[in-house]
């Protein structure tokens, strides 16, 4: 995993620092998206809330990760897909929020619907956000 981090940063022309490879293992090792809060518990003391945020940022503008809105206006993060690219990103998909357990989960199988925009109006991101209870709270 480490070197798939390494290589993540190269790809995109990152120093590679340890609160860089610490937030992408996070990534990496999350069963959904992670919001500030998440990767700042999940890290202890080691980075500061700063730091965490202008990595998060960097992450967004290169396109390694992708925001997703949430009902409280809190903003939650997850991984891209592999053609993402900085200020290119190409995550058209649904994401499931679950009422229960608070998982934010990317639903890449299933695609946002095509908009009929009127003449004129030009979409530059789409997001939809669906909740409920996921499978696991579910007991399915």
């Amino acid at each position: 995993m480490q070197q798939t981090i390494i290589d993540t940063l190269k790809r995109n022309q990152l120093s590679i620092t340890d609160s860089r490879k610490k937030i992408l293992e996070l990534f990496a090792k999350a069963n959904g998206a992670l919001a500030h809060f998440d990767i700042e518990h999940q890290s202890g003391a080691e980075f500061d809330r700063v730091t965490i945020y202008r990595t998060l940022q960097t992450f967004v503008e290169k396109g390694i990760i992708h925001t997703i809105p949430s009902a409280d206006n809190s903003i939650r993060y997850a991984l891209c897909k592999e053609d993402c690219a900085g200020g290119h990103h190409h995550d058209d998909h649904v994401h499931f929020m679950c009422d229960s357990c608070g998982t934010t989960y990317c639903l890449d199988h299933v695609n946002v619907p095509q908009l009929d925009l009127p003449k004129g109006f030009r979409a530059v991101q789409t997001d939809v956000v669906v909740s409920g209870v996921c499978s696991k709270c579910a007991g399915a």
